[in-house]
């Protein structure tokens, strides 16, 4: 990511509001991308990062009501996001560039991750980008140094290789994202499925894992759950995981699947918890 050319919108128009519900509704992908980069020994993601609406406390009317920059470093806990400032605030002065900063989930106004230069997410950016003239937007991605795609339509995952990419409208409402979403939803992280086996044999030989919470009080259920790996939460599901236990911030394995919105482990947890 780049600071040299800044781009902004005036306002937000229904268009951008879109593509903000649009970033929402699809932030799960984001973190279980993350869940997975976290583990990787050597790093797959060339960037990652999201941006928020920081609210903005002045009586001039000229200033607007939030600023909407990016944070990178991400720690995600159901509730909050928190991470670290990309760039100095422009009217939002309470915070400082390259400093932790904390703020509610419900602040997002996008993500984005990137993959050997390709993007993923960035549904503000695209709406932006489509309102470009071609050679803006050129110089808007070369300015960037990333593959952007076609305007108006997103990927939130990489497709197999060999595969034709995942592709989103940005506003999410086609009957055709609607069916890719579902599929999406019942659709496995690669690294979950390479893992399968590792992770079988690693919670076999270590039942405890999937029982005792750590220092904050999460257990590895509470983690999987909220970034939507199915493979994992079944393996410590059936290793004595309670789906029933909260976590430091009160909150179930239950609760956390329902706001993350991953069905299939709802279903799956709801089963458990009736045994």
């Amino acid at each position: 990511m780049t600071e040299q050319i800044i781009y902004g919108v005036e306002g937000e128009s229904d268009e951008f509001k879109a593509a903000v519900a649009s970033a929402q509704a699809t932030f799960k992908y984001f973190w279980r991308e993350l869940s997975w980069e976290a583990r990787r020994i050597v790093k797959g993601l060339d960037m990652a990062a999201v941006k928020m609406s920081f609210p903005i406390e002045s009586d001039d009317p000229e200033v607007p009501s939030v600023e909407n920059m990016w944070v990178s470093e991400i720690e995600f806990d159901g509730q909050s996001i928190t991470g670290v400032l990309m760039n100095e605030p422009s009217w939002a002065t309470s915070f400082k560039a390259w400093e932790p900063v904390t703020l509610p989930l419900a602040l997002l106004n996008d993500w984005m991750y990137v993959r050997q230069g390709h993007v993923y997410g960035g549904f503000t950016v695209d709406a932006i980008r489509a309102a470009m003239h071609e050679d803006e937007r050129l110089e808007h991605d070369e300015a960037w140094g990333m593959d952007f795609g076609e305007p108006g339509l997103v990927e939130v995952v990489p497709a197999a290789e060999g595969q034709q990419p995942w592709l989103l409208s940005r506003t999410l409402n086609r009957a055709q994202d609607h069916q890719t979403l579902a599929v999406l939803e019942c659709t496995e992280h690669p690294m979950a499925l390479n893992m399968r086996d590792k992770i079988e044999e690693g919670v076999s030989a270590q039942p405890q894992v999937a029982r005792d919470p750590d220092d904050e009080g999460w257990l590895m259920l509470h983690r999987e759950v909220l970034a939507g790996n199915y493979t994992v939460v079944d393996a410590l599901l059936r290793h004595g995981a309670d789906p029933l236990l909260p976590n430091g911030n009160g909150q179930t394995s239950l609760a956390l699947a329902g706001m993350a919105g991953w069905p299939r482990i709802l279903a799956l947890l709801e089963g458990q918890s009736a045994h």
